[in-house]
This record gives C-alpha cells, sequence and structure tokens, in this order.
C-alpha cells in the first residue's frame, strides 16, 4: 500500500473506488455547507415547497445530464480535472480550459477550511457550554472571527483534510466517507427529529412542504438552477477527478441517480432541521452564515438540552465540510499528480501549505487587517467566494456541457447509455444545458436582472 500511495500512475489506474465507495464519496462531495445555510435563505425567500419542487425539477433536467457527462469525461480520459478532456478526446484547447477546473476548486479550499475551521471550533465550545455562557452571540462571532483562533482551527481543517487525501483513493478518500456519510445520517434524522417536536415547529413544517407558487419568478428559476448546478459539485473538477477512478464496469447512469437522490434528502431533511427550529423560536431563515453562527446558537441555548443538540449540529456541518474540503483537495492534488509525477504524499504537503498560506488574507479579512475588511464593498473572503462561485464555476459547468455536446464522439460509450437516452442526454448538453447555465452566469454576476 505505501508503495502505491506514493507511485505518481497509481493515482488514475491502479488505486480507484469501490462502487459504494465511490458513490459515497461523489455524495459527500455534494453535501456542504451551503445547504445548511444558503438552502434556508433562497428556499424562504422564493415560495417555500414550491421553490423546493423547482429545484427538484431543475436537478433532474439539467443537473443530473452535467453530472453524467462530467463523470463519464473523468472515466475516459483517466486523468485530472485538466487532463481529461483532452486524453478524453478533445483538442489541446480544453486543457487550456479544463485548468479552470483546478483552479477553481484550489481557491474554494483556501477560504473553505476556514469555515470549516468555524465549524470545528462552535461544536467545542457548545458540547462545553462555553457557547452559551453570553447571550451576546453576535459579539462572540465578531470577536472570534476579528481573531486569531480562526487561523489555529484553519490549520486543524486542512491537516485533517490532507490526512484524508494523503492516504489514497480507497485507503484515504473511500474509507473516510464510508464512516462519515453514515454517520451525518444518523446526525440528520436526530436533528431532523428533535426539530419538528419543538414547540411551534408546525409552522415550519407548513412553510417547508405546503407551496406558495405565487412568489415564484423567472429569479427564482435561475436561482434553483443555480443552486442544483452547485449542490452537486458541478463545474469543479470534483467529478471529473472521480469519474478517473471508476471501474469500466460501474453504471454511471445509476451512479449519477444515487448521488442526486443523495442530495435531494440531504436538502430536505436540511429543511425539515433548519424551519422548523426557526420558526419555534421566532428566527428568520434568510439569515445567511449568521444564521447557523449567531441565530442557531440562540435557539440551542433556550432548548432543553440544548448545548448537545448544539454540539450535534456543529458536528454534522463539520463532516459536511470536511467531506466536501477531501473532494475539493483532491482536484489540485490529483492535477499535480498528473502534471509533474509527483507522488502522493508530497503533492498533499506542498498543495495542502499552498492553501493554508493563500487562505491567510481570508482569515484575516474580518477585523484584523483592515485593508482586507472593505475592498469596494466586500471583504476579502466575500470577493473570494463571489468570483469562485458565481464566475468560475458556471464557466466551468458550460465547457463540460459544450465538449460532451458538441465535440466529443464517444461520449455514448463512456457514459454507458443507450442510443435512446444518449439522444435525450445529448439534446439537453447541446441545446439546453449551455444557454441555462450562461443565464445562470449572468444572473449571479448582476449582469441581467429578472
Amino acid at each position: 500500500m505505501k508503495k502505491q500511495l506514493n507511485d505518481p500512475a497509481a493515482s488514475g489506474k491502479q488505486d480507484r473506488f469501490s462502487s459504494a465507495g465511490f458513490i459515497l464519496a461523489a455524495i459527500g462531495s455534494s453535501v456542504g455547507l451551503g445547504n445548511m445555510w444558503k438552502f434556508p435563505y433562497i428556499t424562504g425567500e422564493h415560495g417555500g415547497a414550491a421553490f423546493f419542487l423547482l429545484f427538484i425539477i431543475c436537478l433532474i433536467l439539467i443537473g443530473l445530464p452535467v453530472l453524467l457527462a462530467e463523470l463519464a469525461i473523468g472515466r475516459a480520459g483517466r486523468g485530472s480535472a485538466a487532463t481529461s478532456f483532452v486524453k478524453a478526446g478533445g483538442a489541446k484547447i480544453f486543457g487550456h480550459l479544463g485548468l479552470l477546473q483546478v483552479i477553481a476548486p484550489f481557491l474554494i479550499l483556501t477560504f473553505y477550511v476556514i469555515v470549516a475551521g468555524w465549524t470545528l471550533h462552535y461544536a467545542v465550545m457548545s458540547f462545553s457550554g462555553a457557547l452559551y455562557e453570553s447571550t451576546d452571540f453576535t459579539g462572540q462571532f465578531g470577536s472570534f472571527t476579528a481573531g486569531y483562533m480562526p487561523i489555529v482551527w484553519q490549520v486543524v481543517a486542512i491537516a485533517l483534510t490532507g490526512w484524508v487525501v494523503a492516504k489514497g483513493v480507497s485507503g484515504g478518500i473511500e474509507k473516510f466517507n464510508k464512516i462519515l456519510i453514515p454517520g451525518l445520517v444518523i446526525l440528520l434524522i436526530v436533528l431532523m427529529i428533535r426539530a419538528v417536536t419543538l414547540p411551534g415547529s408546525g409552522a415550519g413544517v407548513s412553510f417547508f412542504l405546503n407551496p406558495d407558487f405565487s412568489k415564484l419568478s423567472a429569479e427564482a428559476a435561475l436561482v434553483a438552477l443555480g443552486h442544483a448546478f452547485f449542490s452537486l459539485s458541478l463545474g469543479m473538477g470534483i467529478l471529473l477527478t472521480y469519474g478517473a477512478y471508476v471501474d469500466k464496469r460501474q453504471s454511471l447512469g445509476q451512479a449519477t441517480l444515487a448521488i442526486g437522490a443523495g442530495d435531494l434528502i440531504y436538502a430536505f431533511i436540511a429543511g425539515l432541521i433548519i424551519f422548523p427550529t426557526t420558526a419555534s423560536f421566532g428566527i428568520a431563515p434568510d439569515a445567511g452564515p449568521s444564521l447557523v453562527f449567531i441565530a442557531l446558537p440562540a435557539a440551542f441555548s433556550a432548548m432543553p438540552l440544548g448545548a448537545f443538540f448544539g454540539g450535534l449540529f456543529f458536528i454534522l456541518l463539520a463532516i459536511a465540510a470536511l467531506t466536501s474540503a477531501v473532494s475539493l483537495l483532491e482536484v489540485p492534488v490529483s492535477y499535480v499528480m498528473d502534471r509533474w509525477h509527483w507522488g502522493r504524499t508530497k503533492a498533499v504537503a506542498i498543495v495542502g501549505s499552498l492553501v493554508l498560506l493563500l487562505g491567510l488574507p481570508s482569515a484575516l479579512s474580518f477585523g484584523i487587517v483592515p485593508g482586507l475588511e472593505d475592498i469596494g464593498g466586500k471583504n476579502f473572503f466575500d470577493w473570494l467566494d463571489f468570483i469562485t462561485s458565481n464566475i468560475l464555476l458556471p464557466v466551468g459547468g458550460l465547457i463540460t456541457t459544450l465538449f460532451a455536446g458538441y465535440f466529443w464522439k464517444k461520449a455514448a460509450d463512456a457514459a454507458g447509455l443507450k442510443a435512446g437516452w444518449f439522444r435525450v442526454w445529448l439534446f439537453m448538453l447541446r441545446y439546453i444545458a449551455p444557454i441555462l447555465v450562461v443565464l445562470v452566469l449572468l444572473h449571479t454576476t448582476g449582469v441581467i436582472k429578472v
């Protein structure tokens, strides 16, 4: 095993996922922090259950075809997110375009591990009871993020992530997800039961499950499509990279359906945790990041056994953050192993160190360094989030749809699709997905407003 982990060739050939391990790892990449604070915010703004139904439609019609395309390109190319396009038969230009799907997850990871560190800190604080010694949760969060402790937790988060990735695909990423994803499911169910049994939680359940179609609009459709796209980890090279580690006997169609179902179930249960809790304690569900680190701690402080359930909640967030972080780190690690033929341990050490170093401006942009706190109305952290989420990811997804739809002749064989299904899939990738992805890109960057 040691030889395998340090053999560059093992990264995409000998060291592969099992069928179950691949699906769990892919679900782990999509199970992130966004569904715990972004999903409630956008769902609350756009009609509750009506928006959730729209999200499901977008996920099925656009998200799953693009997901299948990324997996198929990765398996056909057997390379990194950048090289798979060329190795699968594409022109050299796609190697340069594919590099964007290596840069994006690397940049995301620089600030994502910071938030992962926040969740670890809050889990410790909640279980110890220290989080609830003061009722000024806004002040607590502000003083914490404006200090140097986030850097300590940032180091812990990247160290845990790097430790898993350094152990390889089957021995690290797969085993990690096989342990944490079932644990995540258990925590989700426990917290959901606690949430729906709170006094007054019925109003939140009703809001989430009873649709208000009057709030749907063209903007809601674009927001739903964007969330379906990003919640599946599309456009960031993860599924291209994971596809390279999939056995040829694995049904990509079945895997795509399983990953989509896992993403939907997670979003659904997250809604049944957040909305009943916010309704029970009179909290607005559209508070963004402050919902998690300010509003919900206030709710836990007033709840019987609140320190325990609060700790479970932040452990849940930490697991979601770390499973996604592992997937994000694997993308640039796979690339440098493929490009410079480094061993896995060396690649993880260098890439992880760069993630930590380049993440420092984000960690220091909450008040410690004034120049990073306000750059054109956003701090450094928010600008990096905006650029990656609203520009690089849609562009990455557009590259995938155009390549699979127009330039890749082996698409049907690589995806394992029969002629009938292939025609439907190809139609979506050629004529529907690119237009909608461009609309999402223009909407999220503020070029168009609907």
